[in-house]
């Protein structure tokens, strides 16, 4: 990946996330005392894959030249799995769980990029970390990346899954010693994390995309969101018994229906997320709007990570 420039960079993240209508950024910033602020938003609406001339015009609107830059991949350019560590040291982690991975991937092996990180084991129990999740990306997808930032002259430091952008929001909704789910959707689909503690325990992918929520024939995609989701609680509650979630938050934009069809039909408490309860808005007061909020939501989470990596270093995991 580029190299930062030689200029001082200013704190925070300029993130990136390339939906399927359009590109989204926005520059986050964490100071040490209160909320973490969006100091800018900008999207440019294109058809994906996105031409360098949409970057370029972001990166002038947020001042990329500027930042620390991280960017999050799309759902189908790379697959998140879970599967038992393996019994090595951890150097030879990445290597031991690529040659499982061999045939769970629906791509050569070959041809991936692979990340790996933990996921706790009960805290309370003899066994810990004896999980982790395998991050599979296409280097093509990779590459195409790295190049449309080099193309436009803008260092990319890190790139990032969804799983990850959505659970740095949810670890700022956290009730102490209660897990979390966060529900969102957009032209891609549903997507369904489950979190503790900070840490990423569970994800789940729902083939029902935003555009269908806000038909006005959503409610027909209503029971299979839910069928969905109570078999995905039910997984949960089963392989990680410690963990008690609080509630469920959901993140539709402006598909208010779901979220009284939800709220009938499930046995937890279910919220709409409102970013302005958790972020300082004043300085993009557009996204108080639930629908820029969905439109930003992936962009945000990405740009929540914290500040501190080498430039150019590839990770697969949030901060």
């Amino acid at each position: 990946m580029g190299l930062f420039a030689r200029a001082r960079k200013y704190e925070g993240w300029l993130a990136t996330a390339f939906g399927r209508e359009g590109v989204s950024a926005v520059v986050v910033e964490r100071p040490a005392d209160g909320m973490p602020r969006v100091l800018g938003a900008s999207y440019q609406a294109a058809a994906r894959p996105a031409p360098a001339e949409v970057l370029e015009k972001l990166g002038k609107d947020v001042q990329a030249a500027a930042r620390h830059c991280t960017t999050v991949l799309a759902g189908g350019e790379y697959q998140l799995l879970s599967l038992e560590a393996p019994s090595v040291p951890r150097e030879e982690l990445k290597t031991a769980v690529g040659w499982r991975l061999k045939d769970m991937l629906d791509f050569p092996l070959a041809e991936a990029t692979i990340d790996v990180f933990d996921i706790p084991g009960d805290p309370n129990g003899t066994q810990r970390g004896s999980s982790v999740f395998a991050v599979a990306a296409r280097n093509s997808a990779v590459s195409r990346r790295q190049a449309l930032y080099a193309e436009c002259k803008i260092g990319l430091s890190v790139i990032d899954i969804p799983e990850m952008a959505q659970r740095n929001i949810a670890t700022l909704l956290e009730t102490p010693g209660r897990g979390i789910a966060v529900l969102y959707f957009d032209g891609d689909g549903g997507l369904l994390t489950m979190s503790f503690n900070g840490e990423l325990y569970q994800a789940r992918r729902i083939d029902v995309t935003l555009t269908q929520l806000q038909s006005p024939d959503a409610s027909q995609y209503y029971d299979r969101v839910t069928l969905e989701l109570q078999r995905s609680f039910d997984h949960f509650d089963r392989q990680f018994h410690f963990i008690s979630l609080a509630r469920l938050m959901l993140m539709t934009g402006a598909a208010d229906g779901l979220h009284a069809y939800l709220a009938d039909n499930l046995y937890m408490p279910v919220e709409q997320l409102d970013l302005a309860t958790v972020l300082d808005l004043s300085q993009a007061a557009e996204l108080r709007d639930p629908a820029m909020q969905a439109r930003y939501f992936l962009a945000i989470g990405a740009g929540l990570r914290e500040v501190g990596l080498h430039p150019g270093k590839h990770e697969g995991k949030g901060a």
